[in-house]
């Protein structure tokens, strides 16, 4: 391969995650439109699901979002009814997001969605597994990558 090469879009993996995320929004997008969510949306409800009731900050963490993206959010999942805000009664400067009753039997309504995603991939559970492995560790070396660039030009 000739150095040009690497500058062609078909050999970029970036692109690549870039178009299959894409395309998870497009399947999500039809998915989710029956339980009312966007796919940020849904993100914060399965965090919520799994984990119950958590500060704006640990959700922020988990997510990977930063407080200007996750408060929208988080502020239209309370204006749908699934979810309320409430100052922590050990440090008021903490938020908690806490499920309603609402939210909470969505998550029922919500057990589809994984299985029709899956069912979208083509992918067996076995390949899915290893895909999300192999992510898992691309997503952990390019955080340390960052992480290493970031220093060097400080």
């Amino acid at each position: 391969m000739n150095d040009m090469d690497w500058l062609r879009l078909d050999r970029q993996i970036c692109f690549s995650l870039h178009a299959a995320s894409r395309a998870f929004n497009g399947v999500y997008r039809v998915l989710l439109k029956d339980l009312g969510l966007t796919y940020p949306q849904y993100l914060v409800m399965l965090v919520l699901w799994e984990q119950g009731d958590l500060p704006v900050k640990k959700l922020g963490a988990q997510l990977r979002l930063d407080s200007g993206t996750l408060s929208p959010l988080v502020k239209r999942l309370e204006a749908a009814g699934l979810v309320r805000r409430e100052r922590s009664a050990e440090d008021e400067r903490s938020v908690l997001v806490r499920l309603t009753g609402e939210g909470t039997a969505l998550r029922e309504r919500a057990l589809e969605v994984p299985r029709r995603i899956m069912s979208a991939t083509g992918f067996d559970l076995a390949e899915l597994v290893d895909l999300r492995a192999r992510l898992d560790r691309l997503t952990t070396a390019l955080d340390a990558a960052a992480e290493t660039e970031a220093r060097a030009a400080d």
